[in-house]
């Protein structure tokens, strides 16, 4: 209550991070609640719960989590999205298993089964092995992110190449 009107006029995000505890005897509803009161809860503009749903590994190693955020409270915008995605350890959040999973959702992106393909051509047995061929793969990566952005209408649809004068007068020649 005190930060709020400072906050404000200095134009400053400010962000807490609360761990979450366990309400003993709770029969109904969520047994979890945040420490230090109820104060955070109500002068948040947002509030997101953040939870590692996997670990990522290669071999024996760790090397990433698979994590869930859930919008529990907006004052901004809509409450209650989901979102999912893998951050790498080192690196952060990984576009490559990103440009999978949406072009998946809109069928950019064929899976069937652990099989990934893109145009016909494989690109890898399972998540991980996909993710590798879209990091050495930069022009099929490009072409799958512009491809994404066009259904979101972030860009513009990419219109199909006009012939060249030249090459429409071959090609009346070859008639």
């Amino acid at each position: 209550r005190k930060l709020t009107g400072t906050v404000s006029k200095s134009k400053t995000c400010l962000i807490f991070i609360n761990q979450i505890r366990m309400k003993i005897g709770v029969m109904f509803g969520n047994p979890e609640t945040t420490t230090g009161g109820n104060a955070l809860k109500f002068y948040s503009s947002v509030r997101l719960d953040i939870r590692r749903i996997a670990a990522i590994k290669e071999g024996s190693d760790m090397v990433g989590s698979r994590t869930r955020v859930r919008v529990v409270k907006n004052k901004l915008a809509p409450p209650f999205k989901d979102a999912e995605f893998d951050i790498i350890y080192g690196k952060g959040i990984s576009r490559e298993g990103e440009l999978l999973d949406i072009g998946a959702h809109f069928d950019i992106v064929e899976k069937s089964g652990a099989w990934y393909s893109y145009k016909g051509e494989r690109m890898g047995q399972g998540r991980e092995n996909a993710k590798a061929y879209l990091t050495e793969n930069a022009e099929i990566r490009d072409e799958i992110d512009r491809a994404i952005r066009e259904k979101y209408g972030l860009i513009e649809p990419s219109k199909p190449e006009e012939k060249k004068p030249e090459e429409k007068k071959e090609e009346a020649k070859t008639k």
